[in-house]
């Protein structure tokens, strides 16, 4: 991306702004709230407490001593809003979720409470808040009706749904921010809402129960065979800093533009970044050590998942100027360094922050002027 990206033009966004971030104690929100701290922003974040006895990039990084830290859960209504009742914040990003599919399988009602009601509840937060600007909800690549044979990407058009729990709720918690959207965020003059979908994401300070990258670098680390579930399904996989940078400048255009940057947007990786599990499984062998023995199980055991999802990203290529920066193999090795880094007992907060760093000043594609037009919207 251009200089202007990292260094002037986010500067001059969210430098010295009031920035709510719910979900900061998970891997994205952490990610996220240590970026907007940086570029100078005041960032308050509301969310669970890590668990005790599980790394965490929160903890890693220590993004408790750098913003205003709050402990929620969307589950308890009172709790939430007595954290949020003096906060009257210029940017809302909320990614706190139940961010798993196959737990989703396990606690079905709980997963539709906190991503479908708890996203009405922090929607009804920042409907009280004065200040407010723009709110950006972040759900999922698999808020779409997952069609197996389709071979495009999904477009912000299509329909939602979702064979499973957790992409069912996240379906429903797009039509929530849609409705909401049209009820109380729709004037010309006042904030404006947009939803957010990204890939498969990946990235350092990821220790999430059955998800691919935290069980690979954790056999890795145990020098541990690690078998891998449903090899041969297909990811639109993504380091975690390519959807952040489209959140953070989706919320900027809508500071400058209002209304018709509202909507549902794609920030999934290009086509080279959607490959099957077992090729994301050998990258991240490769770019460790080479010594990972990885054994691959039966395709489609354990609860059902999608075998094939695609994300179409040219919304946000043509209106927004965004495109995606790294190849997947930058994108692993990126990872794969920053547990290295974390394994080796390094300053992590160093780590995290070079990395957003070179990011922003390696980036080959410079961001183009958006399209004024009203089919943003």
């Amino acid at each position: 991306m251009a200089e202007a990206f990292g260094q002037q033009w986010l500067h001059q966004a969210f430098a010295g702004r009031r920035v709510l971030v719910t979900g900061h104690t998970g891997f994205k929100g952490g990610w996220l709230a240590l970026w907007l701290h940086h570029l100078g922003a005041k960032v308050t974040g509301i969310a669970l407490e890590p668990e005790p006895d599980t790394p965490s990039f929160f903890s890693a990084v220590r993004l408790g001593g750098l913003i205003d830290h709050r402990v929620a859960d969307l589950r308890n209504e009172e709790e939430l809003r007595a954290a949020a009742r003096d906060v009257d914040a210029e940017f809302l990003f909320h990614l706190a979720a139940q961010p798993l599919v196959r737990r989703s399988y396990e606690i079905p009602a709980e997963t539709l409470l906190v991503n479908v009601v708890g996203t009405a509840r922090i929607l009804d937060i920042a409907r009280s808040m004065p200040s407010l600007r723009a709110a950006i909800v972040v759900t999922s690549d698999k808020c779409y009706e997952n069609v197996e044979d389709r071979i495009w990407g999904y477009r912000e058009t299509d329909r939602m749904g979702g064979a499973d729990p957790y992409s069912a709720s996240k379906g429903c918690a797009e039509l929530v921010v849609a409705s909401y959207r049209r009820s109380y965020f729709s004037s010309p003059t006042g904030p404006s809402l947009a939803s957010a979908r990204a890939g498969n994401v990946i990235g350092g300070g990821d220790w999430s129960a059955d998800r691919l990258i935290p069980d690979l670098i954790t056999a890795a680390i145990a020098r541990k065979p690690v078998l891998v579930r449903n090899p041969t399904s297909t990811r639109p996989w993504q380091h975690v800093l390519e959807p952040l940078a489209g959140y953070l400048l989706l919320a900027s255009r809508i500071l400058d533009e209002g209304q018709v940057f509202a909507g549902g947007w794609n920030f999934g990786p290009n086509r080279e970044g959607v490959v099957s599990v077992a090729d994301l499984a050998d990258e991240v062998r490769r770019c460790w050590d080479g010594t990972l023995h990885v054994c691959c199980g039966s395709a489609g055991a354990g609860p059902h998942e999608a075998g094939a999802l695609a994300l179409d990203n040219n919304k946000a290529r043509l209106l927004l100027g965004w495109e995606p920066q790294l190849t997947l193999a930058e994108a692993v090795a990126s990872t794969v360094d920053w547990y290295r880094a974390h394994a080796g007992g390094a300053d992590m907060r160093q780590v995290a922050l070079r990395q957003i760093e070179d990011f922003v000043h390696k980036s080959r594609k410079p961001l183009v002027p958006a399209i004024q037009t009203s089919e943003a919207a």
